[in-house]
This record gives C-alpha cells, structure tokens and sequence, in this order.
C-alpha cells in the first residue's frame, strides 16, 4: 500500500505536510531534514527538487532553490541522497518540481528510480492536465506513484471534478491564486474550502500557500484533511545551525 493511501486511511484530520527543498541550507542538509521532519510531527514531506525558474513559488522558495543549485543539487545527487534515507525515514515523501529537468533526465528512469529510492508522489505544477491523461498517466501508475494536482478558487467546479477524476493521493487546494509564501489571509477563505468539502471529492484535501503558524494550519484545516507549510519553514531553517532543534521550534508554533 502506498505510505499516501496508508496515512489518509489512518489519519483523516490535521494532516501536517512540511515543503523542504533538497540540498538546502547545506547540500547534505537533505536527510538530516527529512528526519528532523519525522521527529517533530510532520505527516508528509514535500521535497522540493531545485530548478531554476520555480514558477509556482514565491521568493524564499526560490531563493532556497537558488541556494541548493548553487550548493550543487541535481536530480542525480538527490536519488543518491535518498538510497539509504528510507532505513530510518517512514513518512510519505512527495516530490515537487517542473518539467524541464525530469524531462532531461529522462521520465521512465525518473518514475523507476523514485520509485526504487521510496518516493510516495509526484507535484509537478507545469504538467498540463491533457498531457499527464494522454502521455504520462500510465507511466505513474505503473511505479506505484501518486500524482497530485493544484486547484484554485477560480478552478470551475467541472474542472475540479475532472482534476479529482484524474489525481491520487490528494488534492492540493492552492489557497488563493498567487504564489507560495503569499500574505493572504487564509481565514478569508472558508466558502471556498466549504466548496470543495461538499463537493464530497474522491481524494483527500490539503490547502497550501499561506499557511505558517497554528491559526492558519487551524482555519485550513477546518472545511479539509489538513494542509501544506512551506515558506515559513524554509524561513525557519534559512540560518539554522541545529536543523533538529529549528525544526522542533518551528512545528512547535503549528501543533503546540
């Protein structure tokens, strides 16, 4: 059973998926943190893949992508990273990223070695919804990975339900139709995560953009299964010297 699958049908509230970007602050800061991750309460973690032009992220995920290219991140080294992660990580880990870079390393060999490294799913916010249904579908179901996929406020209604017809794991319900790391103030959006929950979808509900401390990990996760923190703790760890001791301050302020 996927760790995705397995979570939701344990876990069906206040579910806590944590973003971190591979190779970031340092490059051998990425196990370290998926395992402060696991310490300190995180459900699922959100690894993001650096890449050059992040277009679904605001400016301190990009400046963390920046960093981790800079430090020498590549798809290649994150596969090597995460060989051995899995002896002691158990969580559900998500890869996040653009085309582009899997593309040049080749789609097949990405889902195989993700696969065989214990990735649970894939984000892949550039991915357009016609070409995963007639081009890529298959090849993620045949690695046993989720693909999840963004919905917005704007979303229409027959769209959502399409997206939902189509994507696994969950739905990530972006929170308002900006980039991650926005002000925006998630309690103003209550009608639209009532939609979406009385919609009665066949994929669990994270909300994701905005969310950084436990009143808006709360209001998201009244109307849906939980929701998604990134640039906050991006923040938290940006001149970390205790990854751990960081980690257990900062989920601290969400689920204390």
């Amino acid at each position: 059973m996927n760790r995705i699958d397995k979570l939701f049908a344990e876990k069906k509230q206040n579910v806590l998926n944590v973003y971190c970007t591979a190779g970031y602050p340092n490059l051998e800061s990425t196990v370290e943190v998926l395992a402060a991750l696991q310490a300190n309460g995180a459900n699922i973690i959100e690894l993001g893949m650096p890449y050059s032009d992040p277009l679904a992220d605001g400016p301190v995920i990009q400046q963390s992508n920046m960093v981790a290219l800079h430090n020498g991140m590549s798809i290649p080294l994150l596969f090597e990273q995460l060989k051995e992660a899995r002896a002691t990580i158990s969580l559900p880990i998500i890869l996040m990223g653009y085309m582009n870079p899997i593309l040049q390393y080749g789609l097949e060999n990405f889902c195989a070695t993700a696969a065989a490294v214990g990735i649970d799913g894939i984000i892949l916010p550039d991915l357009p919804m016609y070409e995963f249904e007639t081009a890529y579908k298959q090849l993620f179901e045949k690695h046993n990975l989720k693909f999840i996929f963004l919905v917005t406020p704007e979303t229409s209604e027959e769209r959502v339900r399409k997206i939902d017809s189509l994507c696994s794991g969950f739905l990530y319900a972006v929170s308002s139709s900006s980039t991650t790391g926005n002000n925006k103030a998630i309690t103003n959006q209550s009608a639209y995560f009532k939609k979406l929950q009385a919609m009665n979808l066949a994929n669990p509900i994270l909300v994701g953009f905005g969310i950084k401390d436990k009143p808006t990990f709360q209001s998201a996760c009244q109307y849906t299964n939980g929701a998604i923190i990134g640039s906050a703790y991006i923040k938290a760890l940006e001149n970390s010297t205790d990854i751990n001791a960081s980690t257990k301050e900062f989920l601290n302020t969400v689920l204390a």
